[in-house]
């Protein structure tokens, strides 16, 4: 009987290891809205991360965090830093890590607290026509064996597709206003 127990206690501790085998590790959302602005506007709005305190609902979850910045907002190098003791928002930073003028910008934000991640992301400015604008946003991210048994309960792309969603909806009604 002890062994029976016993084997049937090995395999519940063994099994969220054998299905986070199958589990994907990998996540990407990609959303965007269509701005009538001009293209130049809407660019120089966006490739300053400070403004992202205006639109992303990451930024507006705790209006009380510590925020830091390092380098020239704008510029491949600038940092833009938060810690919070909302554990829905946490401590991390993000850094522009690379610029197309007038067309893209890309980032990487690095999660410290309450987990620790790296995730890609960008936006993309695409002008439409002389007044209309298409903003789109992106981003990746990577869950680690076996952490990425999460994904099997948690569906992360259509939380951050909200999210993104969300503030490129509040980015729209900021610029047209």
């Amino acid at each position: 009987m002890l062994k029976k127990v016993l084997i049937i206690f090995a395999v519940l501790i063994a099994l969220p290891f054998v299905l986070a085998l199958f589990a994907p590790k990998n996540y990407s959302v990609v959303t965007s809205v269509d701005i009538a602005r001009d293209n130049q506007t809407v660019y120089d709005y966006v490739v300053l991360l400070k403004n992202q305190d205006n639109f992303s609902v990451w930024a507006q979850m705790d209006p009380q965090m510590q925020k830091s910045y390092r380098g020239e907002d704008g510029q491949v190098g600038f940092v833009s830093a938060w810690k919070s003791d909302n554990p829905d928002v946490g401590e991390g930073e993000q850094e522009i890590t690379a610029i197309v003028p007038g067309q893209r910008i890309d980032y990487e934000l690095r999660f410290l607290a309450p987990f620790e991640a790296v995730s890609p992301a960008y936006m993309i400015v695409t002008p439409i026509d002389a007044d209309n604008t298409q903003v789109t946003w992106g981003f990746t991210g990577h869950l680690d064996y076996p952490m990425n048994l999460m994904m099997w309960f948690i569906d992360f792309e259509t939380m951050i597709d909200n999210d993104l969603s969300q503030g490129l909806a509040a980015l729209k009604q900021l610029l047209e206003s």
